[in-house]
């Protein structure tokens, strides 16, 4: 099995980058392969132009390549903090640029776009990892938790990958040494979960 791991932090000191890296070397050890993109390390280029948009548009090498690894996957792990209740600018436009028709999903025959698309990833798991400041309580209750409906419903449920889990780690900023710990150690206990030994 082969499970792609996107990063979306730009401190590489940061909890997400420990989070990011604990589940990819655990997938491993599970006997698994990793493609692994550090989306800021990288410099991705969140801009998604108008050329682009046709589904059988001419993709530049690096978006292509992505198109290519996120189709053959056969589970995903994205692990990005909660920005305004939205993952950063940079994940957003890997979205907008690699999630696209033909790759990700596709309208069915006679459907102009505005209908239900048919999900066309092969993975069929996939797991989200966030890292937050706003105490859980606060982000369900005045909020509404958007990023549970954005990546469960808005794109893995449209992209046809129905087992979803997810995990946010909070309060980030004023966690222990020892609080970190036990969460990566939940990290590897849903990679066991999601992503066994082969």
């Amino acid at each position: 099995m082969n499970v792609s791991v996107i990063l979306a932090h730009p401190d590489p000191g940061s909890f997400s980058h420990a989070i990011a890296q604990t589940a990819a070397e655990h997938i491993q050890k599970n006997g698994h392969g990793i493609l692994f993109h550090d989306l800021y390390c990288e410099g991705f280029d969140p801009l998604l132009a108008a050329r682009e948009f046709p589904e059988d548009a001419s993709l530049p090498p690096a978006i292509r390549a992505h198109c290519d690894e996120i189709r053959e996957a056969d589970g995903i792990v994205i692990v990005h903090p909660n920005w305004w209740g939205q993952p950063p600018a940079i994940l957003k436009g890997w979205i907008d640029r690699v999630l696209r028709p033909g790759i990700a999903y596709q309208f069915l025959e006679g459907d102009s776009g505005e209908g239900v698309p048919k999900g066309l990833l092969r993975a069929r798991t996939a797991i989200v990892f966030n890292t937050a400041n706003t105490e859980p309580a606060r982000e369900q209750n005045v909020f509404g938790d958007p990023l549970e409906a954005i990546w469960r419903n808005c794109i893995f449920g449209l992209c046809g990958v129905n087992l979803f889990h997810r995990r946010t780690f909070s309060v980030v900023i004023t966690s222990t040494e020892d609080q970190r710990r036990q969460w990566l150690n939940e990290v590897r206990a849903m990679v066991d979960s999601v992503f066994g030994r082969s």
